[in-house]
């Protein structure tokens, strides 16, 4: 449906999309995640006709957009795109119709067609009555709403939200990614998401890119990026984590932890010995009794807990002085100065991640 191909953007000689190419399928909800600079907003105004690539080529359903060799631009008024920008760019002088109605009035719809819409899409996003309400008296989350409504009264092919939700309080933010995933659903939308808020993304995404340096590091599912990393800055940024280092024993899918040997989850073709910098996540570790699990584990000792409201986060300290994160529910969390062994899941895409060897 969204071809993007070979996208260069730079400014005052930063180049901030670095030859970057994706597709993005009709009806999904597709994620550009990522941390700030690496250019996701960037290509969202690129995507809407606010900005120009200086190299590349845009599609939509086979039609160009953008075309820099062959110098062809369609404006964003003729792309039929909804945008939602970060600060909802709710308008204070017009009320909540106006705002809505205001596309639909530049494309010179009739007034007995703008009301009819507008009241449509305000009663789909629980606004019914508010229509002559000022936007100055409404929250943060009901003008969100009239900022989605604005951006989806004219039937867009494509919906662009910028950071929507970045304004709101963690319970509207649940609230909210429900309400877009269900509105997403009941119209067929195909939606591209810029965030750099994993809860987001994952909550939301049917696919995710995430992007560092103006470049595509890895696309798949939330589960894909998060249990199989393709690379060592996704394994790292996407998700929590503790970075360990340890050294390759004589198998090839083992290594010495501490004073321990753990099972890698994928086996090293390299010296034994080689120094190994590996990535644990926190749920895919279990804190047992000191003992309880001989030979299995690795020696630590519980430095403090913190409450997480469904489990602890429990920070223990192996024996060779490196400290690691693991969750522990809310009915066993050890307290500190207990000796523990520290159990690595036995599923692969759970275990230990070998991220560098050092030669």
């Amino acid at each position: 449906m969204l071809e993007i191909r070979h996208i260069v953007k730079s400014f005052e000689g930063n180049r901030v999309l670095d030859d970057l190419s994706l597709d993005i399928g009709q009806g999904e909800i597709f994620t550009l995640l990522g941390a700030s600079g690496c250019g996701k907003t960037t290509l969202l105004r690129i995507l809407a006709g606010l900005e120009t690539p200086d190299e590349g080529r845009l599609y939509f359903h086979g039609q160009p957009w953008v075309d820099t060799s062959a110098d062809t631009f369609l404006p964003p008024q003729k792309r039929g795109v909804g945008l939602v920008f970060q600060s909802y760019a709710v308008w204070p002088h017009l009320n909540v119709f106006d705002n809505v109605a205001y596309p639909l009035r530049n494309q010179k719809v009739p007034k007995a067609q703008i009301r009819e819409k507008v009241l449509g899409i305000l009663e789909s996003l629980g606004l019914g009555g508010y229509e002559q309400r000022a936007t100055h008296q409404l929250s943060g989350g009901q003008q969100q709403r009239v900022a989605m409504a604005r951006a989806l009264v004219g039937d867009p092919a494509l919906l662009l939200l910028d950071e929507p939700f970045s304004n709101l309080d963690i319970g509207l933010r649940k609230q909210l990614r429900h309400e877009l995933k269900d509105l997403q659903k009941r119209l067929g939308l195909t939606v591209v998401l810029v965030t750099h808020d994993q809860d987001d993304a994952f909550a939301l995404s049917d696919r995710i890119a995430v992007l560092r340096a103006g470049r595509v590091e890895q696309i798949g599912s939330a589960e894909d990026i998060h249990d199989q990393p393709a690379t060592p800055f996704v394994q790292q940024f996407v998700g929590r984590g503790t970075r360990l280092e340890g050294r390759l024993a004589g198998s090839g899918d083992r290594a010495w932890l501490s004073s321990a040997v753990v099972k890698l989850a994928e086996p090293l073709q390299h010296a034994v010995d080689s120094p190994l910098t590996l990535w644990v996540r926190p749920d895919t570790v279990a804190l047992q009794p000191d003992g309880s699990q001989a030979g299995t584990g690795v020696r630590a000792q519980v430095s403090h807990s913190i409450f997480a409201g469904d489990r602890y986060e429990t920070y223990v300290q192996l024996e060779d002085g490196q400290q690691l994160m693991a969750y522990q529910p809310r009915n066993h969390c050890s307290a500190p100065g207990t000796w523990v062994d520290v159990i690595f899941s036995s599923n692969p895409h759970a275990s230990l991640l070998a991220t560098q060897v050092s030669h």
